[in-house]
């Protein structure tokens, strides 16, 4: 089987994309959705990245705030995905388009990855390595040009 090399999303992709980001964040932030696992819960839509027929969609999900368990995180994409007829019915209404994408939910990890990176960044080995012979790491790094 020949694996074909992944493409960039196109220009209508990213701007369908972005269209149903907004009217989902706009649907999930009324709280109209009456699922006991959503109760409580603010949902942040990080993006939504659509198929190049533009009928599937995976929107990457956040509870507000972060810091969520991974059973948390489990039992918020499982009452999404319950909720996945009503929020098409909700996007038909909100965007117009030929055929509304059917929805998939994915938990976004980048914010978790970003944390990870900016404390192995902040890690004393690590800046030691990152500093230049000379550098004054009390006065950032500059040289005294007297």
């Amino acid at each position: 089987m020949v694996k074909r090399a992944a493409r960039a999303p196109s220009q209508r992709q990213l701007r369908v994309g972005e269209e149903v980001r907004h009217a989902l964040s706009q649907v999930l932030a009324r709280g109209d959705i009456r699922d006991p696992d959503l109760q409580g819960t603010l949902i942040t839509v990080t993006e939504v990245r659509i198929s190049p027929d533009l009928k599937n969609a995976t929107a990457f999900v956040i509870p507000l705030g972060g810091g969520e368990s991974a059973e948390d995180r489990k039992k918020m994409l499982a009452a999404l995905t319950r909720a996945g007829p009503f929020l098409k019915r909700q996007l038909a209404e909100r965007i117009v388009l030929r055929n509304v994408p059917r929805l998939s939910f994915q938990a976004d990890d980048s914010f978790d990855e970003a944390s990870k990176i900016n404390h192995l960044l902040h890690d004393p080995k690590v800046l030691k390595d990152l500093q230049a012979p000379g550098d004054d790491p009390e006065r950032g790094g500059e040289e005294d040009g007297a």
